[in-house]
């Protein structure tokens, strides 16, 4: 399924749901990309998981901003892949470094430069613990087993939707 096709899905999934996030945050290693970029060379062409470009095209034309959280020891490596893949323009804030805080730092600074609340916004992300912690700060967090692809993206719609307290059918909850 190329890119064009997933993005088209994907904006038929957003039509499911009366409230969308306002920020969705991604996790880079084993979430965007299968790999982690302290184990790759900057001259290599990264590639991302098959469906995750389409979801990330179909969340810039419904004007949904992104962010990227990663806690990756080699930032260099990470921000040239997302300039190699063309769609490092796409996130409105990147914070990417090493940490021991499971992301709760990185979301911080994501709040503090978008002024986006916690509660608005979506993340995906492949390790239990940091899905854990941003859970605690009210972040709908999405565990990905096998990267960002659309049945992910369709249950983050769905948990956001869920904890936003408006259920997909649209209907006001009593």
């Amino acid at each position: 399924m190329g890119d064009e096709r997933v993005k088209d899905e994907a904006l038929q999934i957003m039509t499911l749901f009366h409230v969308l996030p306002r920020l969705v945050v991604f996790d880079l290693d084993y979430t965007l990309w299968p790999f982690y970029c302290e184990c790759r060379s900057k001259r290599e062409m990264p590639r991302m998981y098959p469906q995750a470009k389409g979801v990330l095209f179909a969340l810039k034309e419904k004007g949904i901003d992104m962010a990227i959280a990663s806690r990756s020891p080699t930032a260099d490596i990470a921000k040239t892949f997302l300039n190699k893949l063309d769609i490092n323009s796409m996130f409105v804030a990147q914070e990417i470094f090493s940490s021991w805080t499971h992301k709760t730092e990185h979301f911080q600074r994501i709040h503090r430069r978008t002024d986006i609340p916690y509660k608005s916004m979506l993340f995906f992300d492949d390790e239990d613990r940091n899905i854990e912690a941003v859970s605690k700060m009210g972040v709908t967090s999405i565990l990905v087993g096998d990267g960002v692809n659309l049945g992910a993206f369709r249950q983050g719609l769905a948990e956001f939707s869920q904890n936003s307290g408006v259920p997909a059918d649209g209907t006001n909850p009593k």
